[in-house]
């Protein structure tokens, strides 16, 4: 097992990681900017260091910094959480080079599933089908439009080098079509540094569910069952749950166990997402695949008994996967809401000093957080400040129990989405299950 782990993030990502080290008895060494020095991961983390000013290209983006770091501390594993260096093939490769174990898949795999285009085509290889679309596209191509009349109207264009919803555009005709390239090309380029997009499908009210899996070094894969991610708003997730309340159980077991075929076929290692598309008819397809810990890992965590973390940790550390997918049960139903500092009408971030903050607790509450009172939400990062997660024998209960715990949660000085998430859970297509990713569009139309 290693000797002392270095957490390449921030906030509460990295404060989960120390969690879970702790319990494991590993020494942790947290790396943090100028304005993160009050952070409760700098706090509670073994050792710290500072590598940097506010800006995360100088600080948590900065490759050799962070190795820097490491290296001084007499790190020997790091950990990169969600987001920032995470899914980085050249940070970990710089971690192999400098004889540092990356805790996540090798290079190999991150380059390939980074790659949406090359992601696409050795998934279908592997048996999963995938949404009609084109392969990369790179500046202006004289071909775009007789490309998006094969795929068929509406389309959506979506960045090939990153995602997150940044770089992506629908497209209704060949009219909006060169201005919504434009822009996505130049949003794709400003977020991952490659203005290359891909054409897709566009399938108006499909559902987003994804199915985490977790494979070691010796060959043994498993998916941790699925979790449904449709209640987005402009294609960031605002509310999981698990499982879905769209899949049986035989649609479960047939579509992990060709998952994990698919994930053994690129020789994954460790922890991954597989994100799937459903229409309206049921027809699945392949989106993309995250090569990290998502941030909605914790209601997997709950429903499940397993601890993600700690087992990246295990798998990273060369050590057989502890299940076979039959011992893997599925118990109860777990929802997150997570919580954001910023106006819920606009999205627009929300910063400053957080002036009362209490969260909630009882049976079946979870709260993952580094915000506290006092706490400054600076304008340099993502505006997720907690992640509420609920959980209960059945789905009716797990909304009812997260209703309970929103009401309880008080945050002030800063606006947050509580409200929203409110709104949201009392709605009678949502407490049915009849969801889907512009469910919010409907919504905020009936509520104006």
């Amino acid at each position: 097992m290693f000797r002392k782990i270095l957490i390449a993030n921030r906030g509460e990502i990295a404060l989960r990681i120390i969690c879970a080290c702790k319990e494991m008895g590993i020494p942790t060494v947290a790396v943090y900017s100028q304005a993160d020095q009050d952070s409760l991961h700098v706090r509670f983390a073994d050792e710290a260091v500072c590598i940097g000013p506010a800006s995360s290209s100088e600080s948590y983006l900065d490759v050799m910094r962070v190795i820097s770091a490491a290296e001084i501390s007499n790190a020997d594993a790091i950990h990169p959480g969600y987001g920032f260096l995470a899914e980085n093939a050249h940070f970990a490769e710089v971690c192999e080079a400098c004889g540092l174990t990356f805790i996540g898949p090798s290079p190999e795999v991150i380059r390939l599933m980074g790659d949406k285009d090359e992601a696409r085509r050795a998934m279908k290889e592997a048996g999963l089908p995938i949404v009609p679309g084109t392969g990369k596209i790179k500046g202006a191509d004289p071909e775009i439009l007789s490309l998006a009349e094969r795929i068929g109207y509406p389309l959506i264009i979506k960045a090939a080098d990153g995602g997150g919803g940044k770089g992506m555009r629908i497209v209704a005709s060949p009219t909006e079509l060169p201005g919504a390239l434009l822009a996505a090309q130049n949003e794709s380029q400003a977020a991952f540094g490659s203005p290359n997009v891909y054409l897709e499908k566009y399938l108006p009210r499909a559902r987003h569910i994804e199915f985490q899996i977790l494979a070691d070094r010796h060959g043994g894969v498993v998916h941790l069952g699925e979790r449904e991610c449709s209640i987005q708003r402009r294609y960031q997730k605002l509310i999981e749950e698990a499982p879905s309340p769209y899949l049986t159980p035989e649609r479960r077991r047939e579509i992990g166990a060709l998952i994990v075929r698919a994930v053994r076929n690129v020789n994954y290692t460790n922890a991954g997402t597989v994100e799937l598309i459903f229409d309206e008819q049921g027809n699945y397809y392949f989106m993309e695949m995250n090569t990290r810990i998502q941030v909605e890992h914790p209601v997997t965590e709950m429903i499940t008994g397993i601890d993600m973390v700690q087992e990246q940790i295990r798998i990273a550390a060369g050590e057989k996967l502890r299940w076979t997918q039959d011992a893997i049960g599925f118990c109860g139903h777990a929802i997150e809401c997570r919580i954001n500092a910023e106006c819920p009408d606009t999205m627009l971030p929300s910063p400053g000093r957080i002036t009362a903050f209490h969260m909630p607790g009882g049976s079946g509450i979870r709260v993952d957080t580094a915000a506290y009172h006092d706490y400054h939400v600076t304008p340099h990062y993502d505006p997720l400040i907690a992640k509420l997660i609920s959980y209960a024998p059945d789905r009716l209960q797990a909304i009812r129990r997260m209703q309970r715990a929103l009401e309880m949660t008080v945050v002030e000085g800063i606006k947050t989405n509580i409200r929203l998430h409110e709104r949201i859970l009392k709605d009678e297509d949502f407490r049915a299950g009849r969801i889907h990713t512009r469910f919010l569009d409907r919504y905020f139309q009936k509520q104006n």
